[in-house]
């Protein structure tokens, strides 16, 4: 039998750590210099425009909060297995959306978030990553539908609640059914395992970031002098994000998929392509890129839990 010698396991550790790096930021380094709808010499003009460093200070506190009340959620689900420290909930979540860039859906942040916990708890850790972005998800969903609606595309929503009506009736009768030992009854009940307090933290966290998001994306709109109603503007940006989520995507791409979707709805109401596909990237920039170079960092300092239990 080859055994593998100790050093040999932490270059291995470090080289798969960098990779993952190197591979993060050749991504980001791709999608921004080789998109040539990106008209940098405007956008430059404007922002020597405006030149308001309270009104870049003030879109920068939007992407703070938003990652903030990410961390906080995770660290309000996690309770219920184990206390964690904000820092520690700070660098799983950071970390966890560096390994998961490159990842269809995100998924990598599954894999993530479960390598920082003891082998034996990877179930329930992934249970509880999928109750976070579950909550953000149907939020995504009731709000887009209140946005078509809005919008007046009144027989689309009629058939989107009808779909919606038909799964639920079909998952209620089919509850009971087992495959391959899970079933929706067995989801139910673990869900209902987790104390109503952490529900309803998790719940107010994920609104409170939904509202910081797309909010976000109001104000940029309005930075690059969009003058369209309130109503008109939040109801078209919760329909993008509605169906751009409901895509499947890598995080890496994430503002390309929502720029196009964006570009065919906001069109509509009359707004430049080059503003639309600039806010977008910006959103992403803001909102994905800054923070996976800071989760960059958590992911080479990364040590494996067997590791941690070694050094205590």
């Amino acid at each position: 039998m080859i055994t593998i010698s100790h050093k040999a396991k932490q270059f291995a550790v470090f080289s798969i750590k960098l990779l993952i790096v190197i591979a993060a930021f050749y991504f980001i380094y791709d999608q921004l210099a080789t998109n040539d709808k990106l008209d940098w010499a405007k956008f430059i003009a404007l922002v020597e425009k405006k030149q308001s460093i309270l009104g870049i200070l003030f879109l920068v506190s939007f992407s703070v909060a938003n990652r903030y009340l990410e961390i906080l959620k995770w660290q309000n689900l996690v309770a219920f297995i184990q206390p964690i420290t904000l820092g520690e909930s700070t660098k799983q979540v950071l970390g966890a959306l560096t390994a998961a860039i490159f990842t269809p859906n995100g998924l990598g942040e599954y894999a993530g978030k479960a390598l920082y916990f003891n082998k034996k708890q990877t179930k329930k850790i992934i249970f509880l990553n999928l109750i976070c972005n579950g909550i953000q998800m149907l939020l995504t969903v009731f709000f887009g539908i209140i946005g078509l609606f809005i919008l007046g595309y009144e027989m689309e929503v009629a058939i989107l609640i009808s779909i919606i009506s038909l799964v639920i009736t079909i998952a209620a009768f089919t509850k009971k059914i087992t495959v391959k030992g899970y079933s929706i009854e067995k989801l139910l009940k673990k869900i209902n395992e987790i104390p109503a307090r952490i529900h309803t933290k998790n719940n107010i966290l994920a609104l409170c970031r939904y509202l910081v998001f797309s909010h976000q994306y109001y104000f940029l709109f309005l930075a690059f002098d969009v003058d369209l109603p309130y109503i008109t503007l939040m109801a078209t940006i919760a329909v993008v994000y509605f169906l751009a989520s409901s895509l499947p995507s890598f995080q890496f791409l994430d503002f390309a998929v929502k720029g196009s979707v964006a570009v065919f709805f906001f069109g509509k109401l009359g707004v430049n392509e080059w503003i639309v596909i600039f806010i977008s990237t910006l959103m992403w920039f803001l909102n994905v890129v800054v923070p996976v170079m800071i989760g960059s960092y958590f992911v080479m300092v990364f040590k494996p839990f067997f590791k941690k239990i070694k050094e205590v």
